[in-house]
């Protein structure tokens, strides 16, 4: 799922995009209202993030020009914290409001439940050459013919890999992501191993990248 982070304040950019990418989010970013309109056009993301205060073009003309034709979740992030500078930014057409500073907590809840309220966290299909994840019967297809059952800690692994596809993951995140608690190195090495086994009928495959991570890559 991609996430839309527009704050032109870098240090804070950088470490929501971290939380998020931890959550299986593909982090999109932009610094200024202009590229972020600009990046919501090509890249259609599920969910934005939009500071008030930016340069060219603030959040809040941001916010109009996106609701002119989209409703596409919009989280306003601003230090201003009093009644009027909420209710204007709802009014404009944000989902919710969210005063800096915050928790990285804090963000993921209210980023669950307005995508909740609305709609969009309903699971999606996600596709890397022939093969297709089904998250609702947690299965692979393959062509739209045949099917790789997978057991719940492959479906974890194979979604994260997929939501972030031809992209290298650290190791620990994805041992974060996958396990939650309670997850090593080696219990990952095994899960790789499964899966490989499972998927090396189908043109993907899943890459060690040494002393970094993996990442789930397409054959050429």
């Amino acid at each position: 799922m991609k996430a839309l982070i527009v704050e032109d304040d870098m240090v804070l950019a950088d470490v929501v995009a971290f939380t998020l990418r931890r959550e299986g989010y593909e982090v999109l970013l932009a610094q200024d209202g202009e590229t972020a309109l600009e990046r919501f056009e090509a890249e259609k993301p599920a969910i934005i993030l939009l500071d008030l205060n930016l340069p060219k073009l603030d959040g809040v003309a941001v916010c109009r020009k996106i609701r002119q034709s989209h409703n596409t979740p919009i989280i306003m992030l601003s230090v201003r914290d009093s009644d009027a500078d909420v209710i204007r930014g709802l009014e404009i057409g944000a989902d919710d409001y969210l005063t800096k500073p915050f928790s990285p907590a804090q963000l993921l809840a209210r980023m669950r439940a307005v995508l909740r309220r609305t709609g969009h966290n309903t699971p999606q299909k996600l596709s890397l050459g022939i093969v297709t994840l089904n998250p609702e019967r947690h299965q692979l297809e393959v062509d739209g013919k045949d099917t790789i059952q997978l057991t719940p800690l492959e479906f974890n692994l194979v979604e994260l890999l997929m939501t972030n596809r031809e992209q290298v993951l650290p190791t620990q995140t994805i041992i974060d992501r996958v396990w939650h608690d309670g997850g090593d190195k080696a219990m990952l090495k095994q899960l790789i191993y499964r899966l490989r086994q499972k998927i090396e009928v189908t043109d993907i495959y899943i890459d060690a990248v040494l002393g970094v991570g993996y990442a789930l890559m397409r054959k050429r």
